[in-house]
């Protein structure tokens, strides 16, 4: 949490007054733990011996963030609402890539621990009560917290005493450990706990993406089932083994449950009040030691009033006694409310193509090329290190590689993002993709995508014996074809086989060899074919009716394969009779 805490008593055995008077108040009409099954309260909950290890929690117990959910039901219009300062309904808007983070974690984990039932909205509701969402989402395009977020240094004065575990290289401080990110990692619980939630090869406790992962798992741990509220409760006690922490997470859990929606970064609203008593955020995380703007330290003298406006003096003093300025202490200067330099995100005013081209590709088949999008600012300039989300729209099955509808790439040092690979489904038609800036409500960028249907553009048969057949009977050997595309096997390719009336008229017949259909009746065209996997098509049997003579079948396929076959209707032959023996002389 933020650097500049104050004090609060060893393992969150006393809050503030206020937090508690707070916490009381909502209790009837917020009650997490009493539900109407009747299960367990979280008051009555007790940790677990899990729980008491490492220090007692994920967190060395440290401060937390004690603001209250408002009572009102969360509102899940996509509208952003105010900035930092903001309250009430916008409580339930989470910063773009925070959010990411908590549903990517989840999703890892219904892969890797399904038994766990993590749900997101309790990373949600943990990073909410530890780091204000990391502090309104004030995050880069990887997702890497702008300036570090930590908690006071844990030296046993007032917190937990833990002597420093990693040489100060989450914390920057050698002497003690400090809680670290948006999840509050202390050093020597990240060192088995961490995770790489992003890929890049490192495990970052100020990274979102890595700390969502590794909060996912800690709570994961000891076979824990978290849709059960008993390993529910364990869990959370594990994370801050503090009775208020636990309450105070399930009600934001339950709030976020209701509802919530995307923010831009750095526009999510931040906490009020602590749990050691202490102010709430600040735009910025201050360093260990300094007081934040505004907030005086415990012992320091209170601030004199400044000095009253001029008045008029008495009559005949001729005149007023202007104002005095208020006095500033030798060798300091005023100074202006510390401000926090826009983010490459901040700074795209619009989106614009980067040399995608067309794209097309047959049904089943990967695209040729990929989507490149590239962020710019007003003036033109292309912006790297922003995180640009590719969603396909509609009713398709068309998706990027390994199946996915949505994904979410930063920009490259000129600015542009590629989308991963497309791969075509088999509905076809026009498909729609969008991009759009993860964090900042710029407008969106729409790509088109044609999907045509499979094809090919050779078709051969597999066997050579003749094609013939007496008059009424059925020919011996069945048509077989294979087709294919530029060479290789084409499946899955639709086909029509037709019983033509001459090479120059390619009607059906109404005479000379047929296939029967369901019901037996005589049909001359089929419609319907598909070639297998194998790019193979066999048709069914072929009958003859009584008239005799050379006959054309006509095999087509989308793509413009064509192949004609000949069939032979003719009369067996009868053999002449032997000559008679001449009279004997």
């Amino acid at each position: 949490m933020a650097a500049q805490f104050g004090r609060r008593l060893c393992k969150g055995a006393a809050t503030t007054a206020v937090a508690a008077v707070a916490v009381a108040a909502l209790s009837a009409s917020q009650a997490p733990g009493v539900n109407d099954h009747g299960r367990q309260t979280a008051a009555d909950a007790t940790p677990s011996p899990e729980a008491s290890a490492s220090g007692g929690s994920a967190t060395g117990n440290s401060p937390y963030y004690t603001d209250l959910p408002p009572l009102k039901s969360p509102n899940p219009s996509p509208t952003t609402g105010p900035g930092p300062s903001g309250t009430g309904t916008t409580e339930a808007g989470i910063p773009a890539t925070v959010l990411d983070a908590y549903k990517k974690a989840e999703a890892s984990l219904r892969e890797s621990k399904p038994g766990c039932n993590l749900p997101w909205q309790l990373l949600a509701a943990i990073g909410r009560v530890e780091s204000g969402q990391a502090r309104g989402g004030r995050v880069d395009a990887d997702g890497t917290t702008i300036k570090k977020i930590l908690g006071p240094q844990l030296d046993g004065n007032g917190f937990a005493l833990i002597k420093d575990t990693d040489d100060g290289a989450y914390d920057g401080n050698s002497s003690y450990d400090q809680a670290v990110g948006p999840m509050q990692f202390i050093p020597s619980t990240w060192a088995w706990a961490g995770r790489d939630g992003n890929a890049d090869g490192k495990k970052d406790p100020n990274n979102i993406y890595d700390a969502a992962l590794a909060a996912g798992h800690y709570l994961c741990r000891n076979n824990w089932d978290l849709s059960q509220q008993g390993d529910l409760d364990r869990a959370i006690l594990s994370y801050n083994n503090s009775r208020d922490y636990l309450n105070l997470v399930m009600r934001w859990l339950e709030y976020y449950r209701k509802g919530t929606h995307e923010v831009p970064d750095g526009t999510g609203s931040l906490p009020d009040n602590r749990s050691d008593g202490g102010a709430g955020a600040s735009p910025t995380p201050t360093t260990p030691g300094v007081t934040a703007p505004g907030i005086t330290p415990p012992g320091s003298p209170s601030p004199k009033p400044s000095p009253k406006p001029g008045r008029p003096e008495k009559p005949g003093g001729g005149g007023t006694t202007p104002p005095k300025p208020p006095a500033t202490p030798p060798g300091d200067t005023p100074s202006s409310p510390p401000t926090t330099p826009p983010t490459p995100t901040d700074t795209v005013d619009h989106l614009e193509d980067a040399g995608t081209g067309k794209l097309t590709a047959m049904a089943g088949e990967a695209f040729g090329r990929r989507i490149s999008t590239r962020t710019e600012t007003e003036a033109g300039k292309a912006v790297a290190k922003v995180r640009v989300r590719f969603t396909v729209l509609g009713d398709t099955d068309t998706t990027f590689t390994g199946g996915e509808s949505v994904a979410t790439v930063a920009t490259n040092s000129s600015g542009v993002a590629v989308a991963p690979a497309l791969q075509a489904g088999e509905k076809t038609g026009t498909v729609t993709l969008r991009a759009t800036v993860v964090g900042r409500t710029v407008p969106g960028l729409d790509y088109k995508a044609t999907v045509t249907e499979r094809a090919a553009d050779t078709l051969v048969r597999t066997g050579d014996a003749a094609l013939t057949c007496a008059p009424g009977g059925e020919f011996a050997n069945r048509v077989e074809v294979k087709a294919t595309y530029k060479g290789a096997v084409a499946d899955g390719v639709a086909a029509t086989a037709t019983l033509i009336k001459s090479a120059d008229d390619p009607t059906a017949g109404d005479k000379g060899p047929y296939f029967k259909g369901a019901d037996g009746k005589t049909v001359r065209t089929l419609t319907g074919l598909k070639t297998d996997a194998k790019g193979l098509l066999k048709l069914p049997e072929l009958y003859a009716d009584d008239t005799t003579g050379t006959f054309l079948l006509r095999i087509t396929t989308a793509g413009g394969a064509t192949l004609t076959v000949e069939l032979n209707v003719a009369a067996a032959e009868t053999s002449a009779p032997s000559p008679s023996a001449s009279p004997s002389a």
